[in-house]
């Protein structure tokens, strides 16, 4: 499919929206990350150390206003997580992330969602979470609901939802938000081919008016419709930001033909 034509288009001297500079962030391999007198004493709380990695470190990315960004690599190394950051559902361990405007994650998409509430209620409480008033809500809900195909369950409990009718409810109520930064973290891999469809027509909808795409995808023809510029992430470090082309070329070249 043809690349989306207004992805990438803004001119280069458009404001930035995310910058990252310098950014790190570090897990700890033991859940428990406890540390000994010895090492608080001995000032090794800033050292790395063997229960601890980073899943990326000293990432440095500009992104301006109305640019469509595809994110590459292998499961692993740092993809999400700079989404996070971006969305800033993490904060860096090291160096900055600043983000001008309001963010739309599309990021571990069912999560924050209430098993016991109605999709009535969650639809409410979600939408009111992410910055709507409830005058934007009642005007919307019918819109989002008919979206996401549930109008038959309105009432239902959410845990009663097959994981394809959560998954329709979220990218339902957070393509409606009028952020101006959407983030998309593998949500297209989900859902039948018709509601994919939908979702590929309404994150074109998103693109021609302007809005900012940074887009987690292992999904080359996905990557190649939406983006124009490409970031390829390998342990956690940025190894090429680039025209989407080059990017998953050399992406290809380094791990086979998928993204």
């Amino acid at each position: 499919m043809a690349q989306h034509p207004s992805a990438g288009s803004s001119p280069a001297e458009a404001p930035a929206v995310i910058t990252v500079t310098g950014a790190g962030i570090r897990f700890r391999r033991n859940r428990r990350g406890r540390r000994s007198f010895k090492d608080l004493f001995a000032g090794a709380s800033r050292r790395s150390r063997p229960d601890e990695f980073w899943p990326l470190r000293g990432v440095d990315v500009t992104v301006r206003a109305g640019e469509a960004i595809g994110v590459v690599g292998r499961n692993g190394q740092g993809k999400s997580t700079l989404l996070k950051l971006v969305a800033g559902v993490m904060l860096p361990d090291e160096g900055r992330v600043d983000v001008h405007g309001g963010v739309a994650p599309l990021i571990e998409i069912t999560g924050g969602f209430v098993d016991d509430l109605t999709v009535r209620e969650n639809l409410t409480l979600t939408a009111g979470l992410h910055g709507m008033t409830r005058a934007e809500i009642d005007a919307r809900f019918d819109e989002i609901i008919d979206f996401a195909e549930l109008a038959d369950f309105i009432d239902t409990p959410y845990k009663h939802l097959s994981s394809g009718m959560k998954v329709r409810l979220a990218f339902s109520v957070i393509s409606r938000l009028e952020e101006p930064i959407l983030l998309v973290d593998e949500v297209l891999a989900v859902g039948d081919k018709g509601f994919r469809e939908k979702c590929y027509r309404r994150i074109d909808e998103l693109l021609a008016g302007g809005r900012t795409l940074f887009f987690v995808s292992h999904n080359e023809r996905d990557l190649k419709r939406f983006c124009t510029r490409g970031l390829y992430l390998d342990r956690g470090a940025l190894v090429l930001d680039g025209p989407i082309d080059d990017v998953l070329a050399a992406y290809d070249r380094d791990h086979g033909s998928s993204a």
